[in-house]
């Protein structure tokens, strides 16, 4: 079984998209990376099912999140990043400076090129 033919309750995730037969679907790199990162923590036991769904659940349904689901990934990355500061896996300070680090790379790539940390101007 390769990595990619791996199973994971995460694959039912309520507000996952999904193909016509049930595979997750992406519509940016990102979002799959996001996946990726969190069934791979799963897997090593980082956190629970419960754990996740819990935290998933919190963010999904915070009123600032928009009707129509379209921010669904953003709600899944500060899902995962709150349940790894819970269990003092990161700090508040460090993830959201790695966030603003990404957004300083993601302005400073030339359109087509991939994001790379490495982009960020200020990243020393």
């Amino acid at each position: 079984m390769s990595a990619c033919d791996t199973t994971t309750e995460l694959v039912v995730s309520q507000g996952l998209p999904q193909s016509p037969d049930g595979a997750p679907i992406f519509a940016e790199p990102w979002h799959a990376q996001a996946f990726a990162m969190t069934v791979h923590l799963h897997a090593r036991g980082v956190f629970s099912w419960t754990e996740w769904a819990e935290s998933l659940s919190a963010e999904v349904h915070r009123p600032e999140r928009v009707a129509d689901g379209s921010d669904y990934f953003d709600a899944w990355v500060s899902a995962l990043a709150a349940l790894l500061e819970r269990k003092g896996l990161a700090n508040r300070e460090t993830v959201e400076a790695l966030r603003e680090s990404w957004q300083r790379a993601a302005e400073a790539t030339p359109h087509g090129a991939p994001i790379e940390l490495s982009n960020d101007p200020l990243r020393t």
